[in-house]
Parts: structure tokens; C-alpha cells; sequence
């Protein structure tokens, strides 16, 4: 393991590895690791040598090399190509990253392998969440791999399909008459009676590092390069965040090609923060020019993962966006199903509600300018279409079966 410490995100106070952290002065830390030591010991080529896992770069990730993690099998995502839907809005080249292929179907399952391992490692037993959906079966899943005792805390009206995972996992849950941040006082208030850690987005220092291997992967898949855009679906903005610390970490490595050329100045993707208008508020702070986010009121919105109407990493999204030259923009929440049914008719590819909600960002994107046709575009698809039966209701024709069939097409 290369870790040399942790540190603070908001005032750079270090803390020393291997012991349990949660956040400092309300915000959350980094976790920080030895790049020249790692840079000694291992190549970019030497990932390709190795099982498509995410655990295949173990020398820039927290668990200890001695230790086994919690895992279901997390394989590399595939990153697919658009060439349809690509021609229809004017893009040559226009990626899908399909997360939805993890083992919880969300990219949730990178986050949790990770913090499930370290919270193992770290001789945690029992630990909480409060969660809008894919989160909290994530947790409960790998939970009950590492045998370990989950309580989850769910707004009433969160998907069902997540409501049954996490119940099926033999996590202890419970629906909530609020929002997440309602679940997130809960779990909060109530840590030191129960006795649970917290696993909230980013009250833990290790779900990040897990996100993080989104970016690896990505620069992995386009040979140690970086797309020109990256459109990605925020509530709390764990991946977003991830990302831009995988890709300042590659870059100190000198693993990026532009890192190698002596004269190249970097050039990162532009980090695109996409939320629905129903529930925006990074969306409001990047245009107000503000660090941190305002609570959003009334927040609402089928696509569940995006309904934060107040997220504890809001500086560090913000940070991100505005250092990669990127923007946070909202899409409208009526296009959220026209676009899921477009994707996949035209790529034959499920997406989420809320990679839908992306794809709105990218129409107005390309409408006003702000991505050029040329440019390499990848949208993250965060979880599978299958998760979501309540944001595609259905009025099928039926068909008797003693009739004479006419289809009248």
C-alpha cells in the first residue's frame, strides 16, 4: 500500500493512514499516496497484463496489499462507441460508458467494494447509510459479503427495485418522509446510540478512491489519453470528483501522453455537471460563481440519484468542474423520458434516468456551441434501465389470444 497520509479537502489538515477518519470540520478528506514510489514499482503497460478488474491498479488505491478485498467480481466497464446516435446530433465521436455492467447494476459497486473493504480492514462491524436508491443495495450487498451488519435509511418514495435489493441483502431498512438529506441527519444524529459508522457520500474517505477507478479506466481505454468532454450525471458527485483526482494522480505519474512531452501543456476533458432542473443546485452555485452550494428547495425528480438537494462535496464538484474548464448545467426533467427511449432504440443501450438527464445537457450543449462536432464526448451511464420501472410507465396493447391477429400496421 502507498498511501502516505490523508488530508483534508478543505484546509489541507493531515491525518495518518490506517485509522478510522470520517470528514474534518464538516467536509471531507483525500486520500493522499506516494507517486514517485508507485512510479518505481509499476507502468501504465503492466495494467493490461493484469485481470479487467478495477482492483487491477491496486498500487493507487488505499487497501493494504496483504489484505483481501470485498469483492463481487467487478470487471472493467465497457466504454462503447455511438456512431448513430453520434450522426444524429452532429458528433464524430460520441462514447457511452456503461457502468450499468457492474455487479449491483450502478456504479455504485466500485465505490462500496472499496469502502466494504476498508471498512473490513479497519475492523468496522456495523455500518449506515442514508441513500436515494442505487447506493444503499450497493452497500447491503457487499455487506452481507464481508458479513457485516447494514442499516439503511431511505426516502418513502425511493424506486422499489432498491428498496427490495437492500432488504434481500438482509440489510435492516427503513423509508423515510423526506429527502436524503432527512436519511443523512438520521444516520448522523443517531451514530454514537447504534453505534454504526457512517458510510455516507464522502463522510468516508474510501468510496472516492473506489469512483476514482472510473478515470483510470477511462484513460486506459483511450491509450493513456483523455476525451476533449465528460458528461456526468451528479447528486452527491463522488464520480465526478473521483475522476479529477484519478486524472491529476496520472498526471503526476507522467502516465497521460501529453504528461510526457516536455513543452505539452495538460489538457483534461472539460467536466460537464449534469442535473435535472428539478433538483440543481451545483447548477446554481457555478452560475452564481459560488464555492458552495445553497440547499435546493422542493428538489424533485424521476431520476432518483440525482435528488440531493444539498451534497457535502459540493466545493470539491465545483472546484473540479471550473479547474477542467468544464460547466454544471440542467436538463429539463420532461425530456428525461424521450431521451431513455432514444438511446436505446438507436444504440440498442438501456440507460438510467439519470444518463438521460445528461444526454438533455448535451442537446442544449451542442445547440449553443459549447461542444464542438469534432470533439470526443463520453457520457457515463451510471445504472441499468432495469432498476427504474417507475420512470417509464407503461400502456401496453393487449392481445386476445382466441382472436384472429391483426396488428394493423
Amino acid at each position: 500500500m502507498f498511501v502516505t497520509h490523508l488530508e483534508s479537502a478543505l484546509d489541507g489538515t493531515r491525518f495518518e493512514a490506517g485509522q478510522v477518519h470520517t470528514i474534518h470540520q464538516g467536509r471531507p478528506l483525500w486520500v493522499r499516496y506516494d507517486l514517485p514510489a508507485i512510479r518505481a514499482v509499476v507502468q501504465p503497460g503492466d495494467f493490461a497484463q493484469r485481470p479487467p478488474s478495477l482492483w487491477r491498479y491496486r498500487e493507487l488505491l488505499p487497501l493494504a496489499g496483504n489484505a483481501e478485498p470485498v469483492t463481487l467480481g467487478e470487471g472493467m466497464t465497457p466504454l462503447l462507441p455511438c456512431p448513430r446516435l453520434g450522426r444524429e446530433l452532429g458528433l464524430t465521436n460520441l462514447f457511452i460508458k456503461d457502468e450499468s455492467q457492474l455487479p449491483t447494476g450502478s456504479f455504485k459497486s466500485r465505490g462500496m467494494t472499496m469502502a466494504v473493504s476498508l471498512a473490513k480492514q479497519l475492523g468496522l462491524k456495523r455500518l449506515a447509510i442514508p441513500t436515494a436508491g442505487n447506493a444503499g443495495g450497493a452497500l447491503a450487498a457487499y455487506g452481507a459479503r464481508a458479513g457485516m451488519e447494514v442499516f439503511i435509511f431511505m426516502p418513502e418514495d425511493t424506486p422499489v427495485i432498491n428498496q427490495m435489493e437492500a432488504y434481500l441483502a438482509g440489510a435492516k431498512v427503513f423509508l423515510v418522509n423526506g429527502l436524503i438529506h432527512d436519511c443523512g441527519r438520521l444516520v448522523r444524529e443517531n451514530a454514537e446510540r447504534y453505534g454504526w459508522f457512517d458510510m455516507s457520500t464522502l463522510k468516508e474517505p474510501y468510496r472516492l478512491e473506489g469512483k476514482k477507478t472510473m478515470g483510470l479506466e477511462l484513460a486506459e481505454q483511450f491509450d493513456w489519453q483523455l476525451p476533449d468532454v465528460i458528461l456526468y450525471p451528479t447528486g452527491g458527485g463522488t464520480g465526478l470528483i473521483g475522476m479529477w483526482k484519478a486524472f491529476q494522480e496520472l498526471n503526476e505519474l507522467g502516465w497521460l501522453k501529453f504528461s510526457r512531452e516536455p513543452k505539452a501543456s495538460a489538457r483534461f476533458p472539460r467536466l460537464i455537471s449534469c442535473q435535472s432542473d428539478g433538483c440543481a443546485p451545483i447548477v446554481r452555485a457555478f452560475a452564481k460563481g459560488e464555492r458552495f452550494a445553497e440547499l435546493f428547495p422542493n428538489a424533485h425528480t424521476i431520476a432518483s440519484g440525482l435528488r440531493v438537494p444539498a451534497a457535502v462535496g459540493d466545493f470539491m464538484m465545483l472546484d473540479a468542474i471550473r479547474q477542467s474548464g468544464g460547466c454544471a448545467i440542467a436538463g429539463t426533467e420532461s425530456k428525461i423520458r424521450p431521451w431513455m427511449e432514444r438511446v436505446f432504440r438507436t444504440e440498442g443501450i438501456g440507460i438510467c434516468p439519470e444518463t438521460a438527464v445528461c444526454f438533455a445537457c448535451l442537446e442544449q450543449l451542442l445547440a449553443d456551441g459549447r461542444i464542438k462536432p469534432e470533439e470526443s464526448v463520453v457520457v457515463f451511464n451510471t445504472g441499468a434501465v432495469q432498476k427504474y420501472p417507475e420512470a417509464v410507465p407503461l400502456n401496453l396493447p393487449h392481445i386476445d389470444k382466441n382472436q384472429p391477429l391483426d396488428l394493423s400496421i
